[in-house]
């Protein structure tokens, strides 16, 4: 199931004109003065556009990268900035360039911006200059384009592994990093306050910056109980979801049931699960490949996550 607020995909120029002339009509014309005639320029057609959309297929934003490996025209509709869209339709422009073996890209963009593409790796270049009587930054991003390389055959599913025991943090550690790095496209992780001794372990965000980097379209989906308790103090996993807010999604309870769930796990989509009873010690189960146990949990987390809200408290502020 796709449990992510809003989704990114390549657009179709004649079919989802409409779709995107009403983003860009939104943010440029109505919202920033642009005129019509520039917005939609003559090279438009010949462009590869991107677009997201939400749970109900409504368009939320778009962007597009030109014949000559400039982005632009990156919008998104007020009501969903600051949850990550952005960034990923940059990171698809982005991810097509490269499958184009494009050595580099660059984007006009206005100066209330600069710090948004900046996280991405672009470097300004030249001088802030006037277009459409608004200041605009020039930026340029080096690529490394992607390799081809012959598609891996699918690896046959691993024997059940019954389950071992831990009584202790530091040997809750181990079988949570096994779990993650054996990970696919998919982490769940719920938790009462995204425990600062145990995901915010050097350790364990390196792993799931290893997973982010490397699952490509992967997501870590998060339940987190006490938003409160989360932000009282720095969280080293926080800081890595920030950089990649559309990897990452963040949910909380409203129902008393879900808030007052006793537990804590972790599970991907491997059929790897560790579950510990209370949340409060450290003593619980794992096993790398168990799928009846894993399924039962996948399940149980995708049920209470359509019940939880969207957590922006703890989202990166942004596009």
């Amino acid at each position: 199931m796709n449990i992510a607020d809003f989704r990114v995909e390549p657009a179709d120029y004649k079919v989802d004109y409409d779709d995107l002339r009403l983003i860009r009509e939104d943010v440029f014309v109505i919202e920033q003065h642009i005129p019509r005639t520039i917005e939609f320029d003559s090279i438009d057609p010949d462009c590869y556009h991107v677009i997201a959309r939400d749970n109900q297929h409504q368009p939320i934003g778009t962007g597009r990268l030109s014949p000559d490996h400039k982005i632009g025209r990156m919008a998104v509709l007020k009501t969903w900035r600051g949850q990550g869209v952005g960034a990923a339709l940059l990171l698809a422009l982005i991810d097509k360039a490269r499958k184009l073996g494009v050595s580099e890209i660059t984007v006009n963009a206005q100066t209330t911006v600069l710090r948004f593409y900046e996280k991405f790796g672009f470097n300004k270049t030249g001088d802030v200059f006037t277009e459409a009587n608004i200041p605009h930054q020039r930026l340029s991003l080096a690529l490394t384009p992607l390799s081809k390389v012959a598609r891996p055959a699918l690896k046959a599913r691993e024997h059940s592994v019954e389950i071992t025991e831990f009584n202790n943090i530091d040997d809750c550690v181990s079988p949570i990093i096994e779990i993650i790095a054996k990970a696919r496209r998919k982490i769940c992780i719920y938790s009462a306050d995204l425990e600062h001794a145990l995901y915010g372990r050097k350790e364990a965000v390196e792993s799931l910056k290893q997973f982010a980097i490397n699952s490509r379209g992967g997501n870590v989906f998060i339940i987190v109980q006490d938003t409160l308790a989360v932000r009282a103090q720095p969280h080293p996993l926080l800081d890595l979801a920030q950089q990649l807010p559309s990897l990452f999604q963040f949910r909380t309870p409203v129902e008393s049931n879900d808030l007052q769930y006793p537990s804590a796990y972790l599970v991907n989509d491997r059929d790897g699960y560790l579950f510990r009873q209370q949340s409060s010690n450290y003593r619980g189960v794992y096993s790398p490949t168990l799928p009846s146990r894993n399924k039962q949990l996948t399940e149980e987390f995708d049920r209470v996550w359509q019940r939880c809200r969207i957590c922006t408290e703890l989202r990166a502020l942004g596009l």
